[in-house]
């Protein structure tokens, strides 16, 4: 709560000055008028920092605003948990080194105002420190303690201890036991998520008491557990279960699905990805269990023939279905188009044997759907386009890379007709201008995937640039025939663009980058193996893109360290960065040290890099949580040091890889084309 005596007030009580006159119209506002106004400010974290640089009493008043603190560095919590009181949720998944007396710390803080936690990145902490928070905090209702593999029952017990906890992430936790498990079903009753994915040490004891225990559950994540039908009964009788998630699970077969016949009325969603022992024998039980079933996930299960697709024709609420990398068959496809149903998701991704026929058999009947993903769908020719673009005008969505077979005039159909699009995943595919000067008809477009597109030029990507305004992820990936012109295109007419990858785009230079500073919300871009792109261009992107996060520079050998220098002043919010192959020596990599985000850092092959140079930078970096190197420096590189820099919560890959010359794209594209044929 804010505290009575408002920080308004205490700005009206302040002597008049400079600062109290230019605050004045916010003097009259109240704390809630002006809380609201922060709230716009959520999307941009370098507004909000803005506003409260401006004076004092801004300071102030952001400080009270903000709820929500995604800290870089635990060495700062006691800092920044001073500056904001109000904080209720805490994701320290960006600090890999959390130790009990951290937890302890945050307890101290937070007490009761903490709601939310997220450690899910985090290591050193034990049950020790989880008690301290948790009795501390006695309104936490989400925990997050992802990849947390060295915690123990006893650290489950301690968490047993949150009683009012309503979610709980307990992802590759692999050394908690079902005794472990058994703890929270008792203490934790108010559950209603539960993700156990990947913890190999529970099975059915611990799921079936979870089951019996807390009756609140609505989302239960089980993949990948030993599990078999015996807790499935259990599961089954859980009132208010809508999304069961069973991937993976190689002990589930028909007499498991059988056990759920008697319950589960309320499951709205269901995930049994690779269960490879379920049959249509099993998936009928659903037909009389699941009556509320809307999304259902079949991946890379058994094949899909029209005896399965039969099995689920009575599913009234389906409107989600997923079979990504089954085998189906024509007679499949036609069965699941005679469903009385009308799909608005259908996901057939590298999934063999889909046909002409038997696609445009289902897309003609299901006129509703959203979102289609033919991914790898390799047999399909320009009949299939045809009869999608004719038959599903409302798509959304468009996933169909490496759809080899289709030609070029079929990609005109879709601009033409399905101009709702706002998602399109063309990779690898024999698209050419003119179909992307009608795919620019699309103007809600958001993400276009263009990669290995080799017979598309810059008159094909302006038409995209001046008519999406709305684009925000464009992928030109080995598109050879892109450069500067079509780069300055993108730039003008896409102004909110915040993802980019050109790599191995060898016509692309410094022109591009420049064109692409323009673009403030940028903060991916990959541009690895453009050979002509120098460190001015990189410096234009570093004044002109700070949202930058994600940086790929691979063999760019124009870039040195002038092209660091800039970065390090501007990219302050800069988290990925890959030097390999560049120009960059042991000057360049210590100034990117000032970078305070800075976590993953890839060098390998920087011919100007010593190993002293190396300790140096790698010592000032304090927030690197992954750093890849070539093998040939770990020897030369101090043993303390090394050992310092894991207990900070480094994790070093050492990397074998020999000096590589880049293929051209064309010829690359030769190469993966006779693979795919052998």
């Amino acid at each position: 709560m804010i505290p009575k005596v408002s920080i308004l007030g205490k700005m009206k009580k302040q002597k008049p000055n400079s600062e109290s006159n230019f605050n004045n119209h916010f003097d009259l506002l109240s704390e809630e008028i002006v809380f609201s106004i922060l709230d716009y400010l959520n999307d941009n974290p370098i507004d909000k920092k803005s506003f409260s640089l401006v004076c004092k009493s801004f300071y102030a008043i952001e400080s009270h605003h903000r709820k929500t603190l995604k800290p870089l560095r635990s060495e700062h919590l006691t800092k920044i948990l001073s500056r904001y009181p109000q904080v209720n949720h805490l994701d320290l998944s960006l600090c890999p080194r959390i130790t009990d007396s951290s937890l302890t710390l945050i307890a101290s803080f937070c007490r009761e105002m903490l709601r939310s936690i997220n450690l899910s990145r985090s290591k050193f902490f034990t049950h020790v420190g989880l008690s301290n928070l948790v009795l501390n905090c006695g309104n936490l209702v989400e925990i997050d303690l992802s990849n947390a593999t060295e915690l123990k029952d006893v650290g489950a017990a301690a968490l047993a201890e949150a009683k009012n906890l309503e979610k709980l992430w307990l992802v590759r936790c692999k050394s908690i036991t079902d005794i472990g498990l058994g703890c929270i079903a008792v203490g934790c009753r108010k559950l209603r998520l539960l993700s156990l994915r990947w913890c190999l040490g529970v099975g059915d004891l611990g799921v079936g008491l979870i089951a019996v225990k807390c009756k609140e559950i609505r989302c239960l994540d089980l993949s990948y557990l030993p599990i078999t039908n015996e807790c499935l009964s259990s599961i089954s009788k859980l009132q208010y279960l809508e999304d069961l998630v069973l991937e993976g699970c190689y002990g589930i077969d028909d007499d498991s699905l059988a056990s759920l016949k008697q319950g589960c009325k309320s499951l709205k969603a269901l995930d049994m990805s690779s269960c490879q022992n379920v049959s249509h024998v099993g998936l009928s039980s659903l037909t009389s269990s699941a009556e509320c079933l809307q999304r259902l996930i079949l991946a890379y299960g058994s094949p899909v023939t029209s005896a399965v697709a039969d099995s689920l024709q009575k599913l009234s609420r389906l409107r989600s279905v997923k079979l990504d990398g089954c085998q189906v068959t024509c007679s499949g496809l036609q069965a699941i188009g005679n469903w009385c149903v009308s799909l608005r998701e259908l996901s057939l991704s590298k999934c063999l044997g889909v046909t002409d026929e038997g696609l445009c058999s289902l897309v003609t009947k299901h006129k509703d759907l959203r979102k289609l993903d033919i991914t790898c769908c390799r047999k399909i020719t320009h009949v299939s386009i045809s009869h999608i673009t004719n038959s599903c005008a409302s798509l959304t969505s468009l996933r169909m890379e490496s759809c080899t077979l289709v030609p070029r005039e079929a990609f005109v159909l879709i601009g033409q007709r399905c101009q709702y699009l706002e998602e399109l995943d063309l990779t690898d595919n024999e698209v050419d201008d003119e179909g992307l000067k009608s795919i620019s008809k699309c103007a809600r477009l958001s993400s276009l995937k263009l990669g290995i597109c080799l017979n598309i030029t810059d008159q094909g990507v302006t038409h995209i640039g001046m008519c999406c305004s709305n684009l925000k992820e464009l992928d030109l990936y080995r598109s050879a025939g892109i450069s500067d012109l079509g780069m300055l295109a993108v730039a003008r007419g896409c102004v909110g663009l915040e993802m980019i990858n050109i790599a191995y785009c060898n016509r692309i230079t410094d022109g591009s980058f420049v064109s692409l500073s323009k673009c403030s919300k940028l903060n991916t871009l990959e541009s690895r193996s453009c050979p002509f792109v120098t460190s001015f261009g990189l410096a234009a992107v570093a004044v002109g893109c700070k949202q930058l996060t994600k940086l790929d520079i691979k063999n760019c050998r124009n870039i040195d360290d002038a092209g660091m220098i800039p970065l390090a002043h501007f990219s302050l919010n800069l988290k990925q960065i890959n030097l390999s192959y560049t120009s960059v020596t042991d000057v360049g990599l210590l100034s990117l040290a000032s970078i305070s985000s800075l976590q993953n850092i890839t060098i390998l092959h920087l011919k100007g890099l010593s190993p002293g140079g190396l300790g140096a930078a790698l010592l000032a970096c304090g927030g690197l949580t992954k750093v890849k190197l070539q093998t040939s420096f770990k020897p030369l590189l101090p043993q303390p040091l090394l050992q310092h820099l894991e207990a900070r919560g480094c994790v070093f890959q050492w990397r074998e890889k020999p000096f590589q010359a880049e293929v051209d794209p064309i010829c690359w594209k030769i190469q993966l084309d006779n693979l795919d044929e052998d």
